[in-house]
């Protein structure tokens, strides 16, 4: 199995809290964004070198959505981190 092809960029800074959620930070725009609890999966899969099929099944086993549609979610999420140049190609 192959990994999503993303790791984080060496400029992002990442912070979890307790309820679930998480804050990126650009330090070279000085921008930040915030992650929601199934972004929050994503990133950290992304952290740990996960595949999407890993990813997805987490989702899928947290929340009532499809794989199909969990899918479409990570990889549109992935997309978006990539072009605010949050995460790079491995």
């Amino acid at each position: 199995m192959t990994t999503t092809g993303f790791a984080p960029h060496e400029h992002v800074v990442f912070t979890e809290f307790d309820a679930g959620e998480g804050i990126l930070v650009d330090l070279n725009t000085k921008k930040y964004f915030q992650l929601n609890e199934t972004a929050l999966i994503v990133w950290r899969g992304i952290e740990n070198d996960k595949t999407l099929v890993e990813i997805v099944g987490e989702i899928t086993a947290a929340y009532d959505v499809t794989p199909e549609r969990a899918t479409e979610s990570v990889q549109r999420l992935l997309e978006n981190l990539s072009a605010f140049k949050l995460v790079r190609r491995r």
